[in-house]
């Protein structure tokens, strides 16, 4: 049994379980269309012309947060039918087991994220960058999305059960959320609320996400710093989900 064996294994999960699919696009998706078209008029008056373009990078990390976060529900349901234990007991590696968990939950996002995006054309929102900005986005939702699905994946291991796991994600994705530049934009900020949001690392992916998305230039710096910081936040959610299920296996 392989990483790809686990991944289509969870797959079919998500797919027999599609409501989970409808509640993670369905919240951005009424973001995009309603929050979008009530807010768009006010936030042209500083100057942003598509509010629909602007929000779509803080969306886009909201679907990845969202689904990633329903991954870890997962384990909760496999553990009540036995099949979590029985991967545990079969001949495979634990990097596989988490892997093939995580790459689920990357490749729901990816679905999730392609739903969203069309439903943006209808709002005019066109990428700027063009088709290299188009690979630098999957890469930073391939990552984004990697590094939330090794971390939903340590915390619903940490947990006892799903209440207990749905409550803590609230509480780490709303703030997540809500102090970053999904909604807004960063430089009318001041005092602690700019810190808090600049030291939120989904800020500087929104903010490259934003820039590939509303400006034809591609500044290379920025992207570098942020695959950067995103590729360490990777290893270390890895890392931790890894150690997690090693200890799992030997209670």
């Amino acid at each position: 049994m392989g990483v790809f064996t686990l991944l289509q294994r969870n797959v079919k999960w998500r797919f027999h379980n599609a409501f989970t699919i409808i509640m993670t696009i369905l919240q951005p998706i009424l973001w995009l269309v309603l929050y979008s078209a009530v807010a768009g008029q006010s936030m042209q008056g500083i100057g942003i012309k598509n509010y629909t373009a602007f929000i779509l990078p803080g969306l886009i990390v909201l679907v990845s947060l969202g689904t990633c976060s329903s991954s870890g529900i997962m384990n909760y349901l496999m553990k009540t039918d036995g099949s979590f234990y029985r991967v545990l007991i079969a001949p495979v590696q634990r990097s596989s087991i988490v892997l093939g968990q995580v790459l689920e939950a990357v490749l729901c996002t990816f679905i999730e994220v392609a739903i969203m995006c069309i439903v943006s054309l209808f709002f005019s929102v066109k990428i700027a960058s063009g088709f290299t900005g188009l690979l630098l986005i999957a890469l930073l939702v391939f990552m984004t999305a990697f590094f939330m699905a090794g971390l939903t994946y340590s915390i619903s291991l940490c947990l006892p059960n799903e209440v207990i796991y749905e409550t803590v994600m609230n509480a780490i994705v709303l703030p997540i959320f809500f102090l970053s530049t999904a909604l807004f934009p960063a430089d009318r900020l001041s005092g602690g609320l700019a810190i808090a949001v600049n030291l939120n690392p989904f800020t500087h992916v929104i903010n490259a996400l934003r820039a590939l998305i509303l400006q034809g230039n591609i500044v290379a710096h920025d992207i570098i710093c942020v695959l950067l910081l995103l590729a360490t936040m990777c290893v270390i959610s890895f890392s931790w989900a890894l150690y997690r299920l090693k200890k799992e296996t030997s209670l």
